[in-house]
């Protein structure tokens, strides 16, 4: 990767570093993100993907205001045995699976507890691809400017897990762009992303990507399909 020579570079917006909350909600973040990244040169040819489910509002938005085509990146936390939210890896669209290795061997998995919670995972992804997408082939980045977006990095295992799939398909650049992010995940990312945009960057001992949001709350499958639909010719 040492042909791309942003590779590393994080830009944020200073009057908006470790506050919260920032945003109204996912589509004011979209807005605001999208408006700071018409400021930043992105070669030709853009084209968004979203991370379902809360990044498709704000990649909604991303892609208005960059009058780019808009596509879904499907990537799903694998989630670590008996919680509902908190994961060890991640399982995108195509396959590729990325597990947090250290996290891992600190939660002491087996092999077979591993190997259960990625089968659950696969089929979690395969479900949402027919879901959301009606099981259609994949966008073509080849040569494209690629601007991979949620509404918010924690750990950065999702996004990289994207990334890696993305950059097998020959985009000339990946730009991810979110609207908020701990530091510890927008520099691990921007190690891996072309360049990496964050409007609001935090740190400290605990993070959460809702603390960014004044109104905040899950979206479920039905809520992601109105929003594809607006958007949609």
């Amino acid at each position: 990767m040492a042909e791309h020579p942003d590779m590393g570079e994080i830009r944020d917006d200073p009057l908006l570093r470790e506050k919260a909350p920032v945003f109204s909600d996912r589509h004011d973040a979209g807005w605001k993100l999208g408006a700071f990244l018409t400021g930043i040169p992105l070669l030709d040819h853009p084209v968004v993907f979203a991370i379902p489910a809360g990044g498709v509002p704000v990649g909604i938005e991303l892609a208005r205001k960059l009058s780019a085509p808009f596509a879904l990146a499907i990537v799903r936390k694998i989630r670590i045995p008996g919680t509902t939210e908190s994961g060890f890896g991640a399982v995108t669209w195509d396959g590729e699976v990325l597990i947090n290795e250290p996290l891992r061997d600190a939660l002491g998995l087996s092999e077979r507890e591993v190997d259960r919670a990625v089968g659950e995972t696969r089929e979690n992804v395969k479900a949402r691809i027919v879901r959301f997408t009606g099981g259609g082939p994949f966008p073509s980045v080849k040569d494209a400017t690629v601007i991979l977006t949620d509404d918010g990095i924690a750990s950065g295992f999702t996004m990289l897990a994207a990334i890696r799939s993305l950059r097998r398909k020959d985009p000339a650049r990946i730009i991810v762009a979110i609207p908020t992010a701990s530091r510890s995940a927008a520099q691990l990312v921007a190690g891996h992303a072309d360049l990496v945009v964050c409007l609001n960057i935090r740190s400290g001992l605990t993070f959460a990507v809702a603390d960014a949001y004044r109104h905040w709350y899950d979206l479920g499958d039905e809520e992601v399909l109105r929003e594809i639909g607006q958007i949609q010719p």
